[in-house]
């Protein structure tokens, strides 16, 4: 019986791009894109200082400064308490009729520094600041009431100014006055200073009465 010839195999046709993923294997789900990011809220910023017109007492710019005092510790030292420190001295040339105006410059850099108005004591030796007018316009015992509260910034003229408690920072304005009103006035000064003593004057002035009082 003759041989009939095998059938040609019929090859399948090379199948072109799989539109689905083989099987057991699963197609990476693409990762959406983020979106542009909404911007941070501002911060809120520190409001700017408020600086009342004179005579007006100046308004503490911390409002967080008077502290509830807490229960009374021990008593400390009185070696640690009373021992005076030596300040440091800044001079600041001034003309007698702009010694105020430094002087004021001065107390505004050191609140925005971070000192508490309770921590500055003026000292003026010609015309007394138009706070300080204003307080003793009211009598002499409302004026020292000002200064007793120690919770703002205390103007006195150097004819009662050793009468004041010490302070961290006393700023000395020669404003005019007799020379021995700016002696005293950097003698007591320096004594009331905890820890800065700013001199706002002429300078030449300043160091003559710096060699011979302080």
């Amino acid at each position: 019986m003759p041989l009939i010839p095998e059938e040609p195999q019929i090859h399948e046709k090379a199948q072109g791009p799989r539109a689905t993923p083989a099987s057991g294997r699963t197609a990476p789900t693409p990762r959406p894109v983020p979106g542009p990011r909404p911007a941070a809220p501002p911060r809120p910023g520190r409001p700017g200082p408020v600086r009342p017109a004179p005579p007006a007492q100046r308004a503490s710019r911390d409002t967080t400064a008077a502290a509830t005092p807490g229960p009374a510790g021990p008593a400390a030292p009185a070696t640690a308490a009373t021992a005076p420190a030596t300040p440091q001295i800044q001079l600041i040339p001034a003309t007698p009729d702009g010694a105020l105006d430094a002087a004021e410059e001065a107390v505004d850099l050191l609140l925005d520094s971070g000192r508490t108005p309770g921590d500055v004591l003026v000292i003026t030796t010609g015309d007394a600041h138009p706070w300080a007018a204003h307080e003793l316009s009211f009598g002499d015992t409302a004026y020292w009431a000002q200064h007793d509260a120690g919770d703002d910034v205390f103007y006195a003229d150097a004819a009662v100014a050793d009468r004041a408690a010490s302070r961290a920072v006393v700023v000395v304005a020669l404003n005019g006055g007799p020379e021995a009103a700016a002696v005293t006035a950097l003698a007591v000064a320096h004594s009331r200073a905890g820890a800065l003593l700013i001199v706002c004057g002429d300078p030449q002035r300043i160091s003559s009465v710096l060699g011979a009082g302080v």
